[in-house]
């Protein structure tokens, strides 16, 4: 009884720290392409442009950073992980709050990168305390968590933004803060001491992570697949804020209201209809599923003229909230259970390079083709694509084997 008690409790904090996170980052988004012209004295072109880097660098720091992570939650238990996490989103927001020059928003992303991912060390402690047949559906649960959280964080973040292009920051130094003395006083540990194993230098870091997952059958093919898939979904969190300047002219408060479409639109699809689709289709097909929605709606995205029709798109292709949880299941079903957490950190690292690629890919063609120098103005041009990475993701997925058959193999 109290083991299942505690399993609740765990069961909530993670879902509550992911959702408190995503409004602490949703907050930022609207204001950043403006804060970033501001602080740089530069047009929205060159905006775009420096905000990839900005991506670019967060991501290389997590990428660098995530097995470490996992392996540390592996061996001391997620809960201190986790905490120190939270801790590293409250300075990146504090520091990029009171930014007076690029600088230190650079230095602000540098800091989370190394400190502030929490959605690692959540994802591992919930696959401790979850059947591996239910974990799509619990990783869904997170990914509506995290929905909530864009509904809620960039409706607060474009109010504040039309206040103070800063105010969103302190704001979500705020929630982080909350967050981390939240788990403080109730996070319980979910790794028991019998699935611990001792930490080594050599699977800690990227190329040892590279290693231990290529030596679980269908990880590597898996990994491939996640990878075109993170590129091609970094479109919108590297690049709406400012493709809706370029192309809309939108306010801050406009590009917040968008983003809460997206929120709601997730929300449905990770927290109302993705258990029923695993169970139906399961983990593979439902991420195909969601893979070709997105790269439709990707190339109806570059086309688009305007803004009205733009809200319905972005409320559409939320069925690539599918694709995430699934493809996570997949390789987390072909984990034991003392390597739990540094599945996690794997997949950590590759949705890390994903960010890492996507953003040096996607905001340079966006600045390109909206800047002075552009043959043509295409403000869709990082949205074909995405569109192209995401096809190449669903060609993959259609060739991948399903658990069945790998057990299969296995037993034979």
């Amino acid at each position: 009884m109290a083991t299942q008690s505690k399993g609740r409790n765990a069961a909530v904090f993670i879902v509550a720290t992911i959702l408190i996170d995503a409004i602490g980052f949703g907050i930022i988004i609207p204001v950043m392409p403006r804060l970033v012209m501001q602080l740089g004295h530069v047009d929205i072109a060159t905006a775009t442009w420096i905000g990839g880097w900005m991506s670019a660098i967060y991501a290389v720091m997590q990428f660098l950073c995530g097995p470490l992570a996992g392996n540390l939650g592996d061996r001391f238990g997620r809960r201190p992980v986790l905490l120190l996490a939270l801790g590293g989103f409250t300075i990146d927001y504090l520091l990029m709050g009171f930014a007076p020059t690029l600088a230190w928003l650079f230095a602000g992303r540098l800091i989370a990168g190394i400190f502030g991912a929490s959605f690692g060390p959540a994802t591992a402690a919930l696959a401790d305390i979850t059947a591996p047949e239910n974990r799509a559906k619990s990783f869904g649960l997170v990914g509506a968590a995290f929905g909530i959280g864009f509904i809620v964080g960039p409706a607060i973040g474009g109010l504040l933004g039309e206040i103070d292009a800063r105010a969103p920051f302190y704001a979500a130094a705020a929630f982080s803060a909350l967050n981390f003395l939240f788990g403080l006083f109730f996070f319980p540990e979910t790794l028991a001491v019998e699935n611990r194993r001792a930490f080594q230098w050599r699977r800690a870091n990227p190329v040892g992570a590279l290693m231990a997952a290529g030596k679980l059958q269908g990880v590597l093919g898996l990994a491939g697949i996640l990878l075109l898939w993170n590129i091609a979904s970094m479109i919108y969190p590297a690049t709406w804020s400012f493709f809706a300047i370029a192309r809309f002219d939108w306010s801050n408060g406009m590009i917040g209201a968008s983003l809460a479409v997206a929120g709601i639109s997730m929300t449905i699809v990770q927290g109302g209809i993705l258990g029923r689709i695993v169970k139906a289709l399961r983990e593979r097909k439902t991420a195909m599923l969601g893979v070709s929605v997105a790269a439709v709606g990707y190339i109806a995205h570059a086309f688009n003229p305007y803004g009205s029709i733009a809200f319905v798109l972005v409320g559409a292709t939320a069925l690539q909230a599918l694709v995430q949880p699934s493809i996570t299941a997949m390789m987390s079903q072909r984990a034991p259970a003392n390597a739990q957490g540094e599945m996690q950190g794997f997949i950590g690292s590759l949705n890390a390079i994903g960010a890492i690629a996507g953003p040096l890919l996607l905001n340079p063609a966006l600045a390109y083709f909206t800047g002075p120098k552009a043959p043509v103005h295409f403000a869709g041009a990082a949205f074909i694509i995405a569109a192209i990475f995401a096809f190449a993701a669903l060609i993959a997925l259609s060739m991948a084997k399903p658990m069945r058959e790998v057990d299969a193999e296995n037993a034979a």
